[in-house]
Formats: C-alpha cells, sequence, structure tokens
C-alpha cells in the first residue's frame, strides 16, 4: 500500500495550509469603523482570493479540509502600508486579493490564496496579529 495514505493529507507539519488576511488596525483605532464591518471586510477579501483562485492546486487542497482551514489575520497599520504589501506581493507573483470597499473606493483589507505556511510568511514578517 502508498504510506502516504495512512497519514491525513497537511499533516506533514511544515508544510501547513494557511490563508493569510490583512486588515487595516486604522479602520478600527483611528477612523472608528464599526467592528463587524471591518469584519465584513475581511470575509470579503478572504472569499474573493478563494473563488480567483479557486482551481489552484493548494486552494483545492485546503477547500478539501474544510472543518480544519488555517487562517491568520494579521493588521497593517494604514491604506499606505497595505497598498504597499499588495504591491510587493504583485512583483513577488505571490496570489492575493486587495480588497476595495466601493462606492468609497478604499482598500481596506487584503487576502492570499492559501499557501504553504513556510512560502509567504518572510513577505509578512513586519505585520503583527491583528488584536
Amino acid at each position: 500500500g502508498d504510506l502516504n495514505m495512512a497519514a491525513p493529507v497537511g499533516s506533514g507539519g511544515s508544510s501547513r495550509l494557511v490563508q493569510y488576511v490583512v486588515v487595516r488596525a486604522d479602520l478600527v483605532r483611528t477612523l472608528a469603523w464599526p467592528l463587524g464591518a471591518v469584519i465584513t471586510q475581511a470575509c470579503h477579501a478572504a472569499t474573493a482570493a478563494i473563488h480567483l483562485n479557486y482551481n489552484d492546486q493548494d486552494t483545492q487542497q485546503y477547500l478539501a479540509e474544510l472543518d480544519s482551514m488555517h487562517k491568520v489575520v494579521l493588521e497593517a497599520p494604514d491604506e499606505a502600508s497595505l497598498s504597499s504589501l499588495s504591491e510587493t506581493l504583485r512583483q513577488k507573483g505571490v496570489a492575493h486579493k486587495l480588497w476595495v470597499e466601493q462606492p468609497e473606493d478604499t482598500p481596506t483589507c487584503l487576502a492570499l490564496k492559501p499557501y504553504p505556511k513556510e512560502t509567504v510568511q518572510p513577505l509578512l514578517r513586519k505585520f503583527k496579529l491583528f488584536k
């Protein structure tokens, strides 16, 4: 038999698939957005990133393990830092969705497609957990 079938997919530890979401902290702290509205933005971005990369192998594996999804929500201090991160990710070929709230045309957050954690974590090191 195939020995790989003995362990559940993704239990290899290091290659755990994670979906990173980066949200502007200033929406809550400075601009006084209701927390629910900010959570909604993060949900929009995460859903869009999955949709846009639906046929990606990592995305399909991530969705196949629906009850053990891993997301990490980080905070960007402001719009400039979020836009700068989006540009860096674009230059490095990292699939993500920058969510721009309409009709205000305001970038609020971004979400990456699911990636093995170690692949994208170095690009996100300067962002801390959203608290």
